[in-house]
């Protein structure tokens, strides 16, 4: 059965990245939450998306220059929540039973990775007794080096685009790199519909998951592949489709 992300929690429904949107997120039933974590120069891991503030908030400039003061007051746009931190995020996720933690490691605003944050949100996720069900994740290679480092029992997840990987020499050339880092793929819904053959051909199903899946049809499309995980923005959606979904598209084997 393919598992569930609430991307964000569940941007399409509720503030990303909020401490409301998580709550709510919780409610739907999803197999896993995914958010992101930045670490300002005042040593405060918080979560948010962009390596700067304007889009999501009603403040400005990069994140990393946040002061415990100016986090605790920048309001996210639309509500009267300001910034959570990893600690105040997890203490909502932490249930033992509630989903899997999708963590994404960020980078600064130049594209650096922060000094010591995969070491920090290791910590973290260990005080909160979550490593069990977490999975560190990013775009960046080295950044999953240090998790493995520093965190090695935590299970690790990399993402791709088809500019990322472009970048890193193509696809093939990437999940070469990664191959024995991580235990799943998270590949850009578009770039793995146009290498699907060369994907099947490297991974099973179950160490793939497709994002960010949003819109009824593509969300059918993916079910009907049986891949493994799915992330959406829109995850109410993805799991009432779940159990009935319909599709043109052949069905798919565990292979690889």
């Amino acid at each position: 059965m393919t598992l569930i992300t609430g991307h964000r929690g569940a941007r399409n429904l509720w503030p990303e990245n909020s401490l409301v949107g998580f709550r709510n997120t919780l409610e739907l039933g999803v197999d896993a939450i995914e958010f992101d974590v930045h670490l300002t120069e005042m040593g405060e891991l918080v979560v948010i998306h962009d390596a700067t503030l304007e889009r999501t908030t009603e403040g400005f400039g990069p994140v990393r220059k946040l002061t415990f003061e100016e986090r605790a007051n920048v309001r996210l746009k639309d509500t009267d929540e300001t910034i959570p931190t990893l600690a105040d995020v997890l203490a909502a996720l932490s249930s033992r039973a509630g989903p899997d933690l999708h963590v994404e490691i960020k980078t600064d605003e130049t594209g650096m990775p922060y000094p010591d944050i995969a070491r920090r949100v290791a910590e973290e996720l260990r005080r909160f007794g979550v490593e069990d069900r977490t999975h560190l994740t990013s775009f960046d290679i080295s950044v999953l080096e240090d998790c493995r480092r520093h965190a090695p029992q935590v299970a690790r997840l990399v993402s791709v685009n088809a500019d990322w990987a472009e970048r890193q020499g193509g696809l093939a050339a990437f999940l070469a790199r990664v191959d024995g880092l991580v235990d799943i793929v998270a590949i850009h819904h578009e770039l793995m519909e146009a290498q699907w053959d060369l994907v099947r051909a490297t991974l099973p199903l179950d160490r793939l998951c497709v994002w960010t899946v949003n819109e009824e049809a593509t969300i059918r499309h993916w079910l009907g592949r049986r891949i493994g995980r799915l992330t959406s923005d829109r995850p109410d959606l993805a799991i009432a489709l779940r159990s009935a979904v319909v599709t043109a598209a052949p069905l798919e084997t565990n292979r690889a």
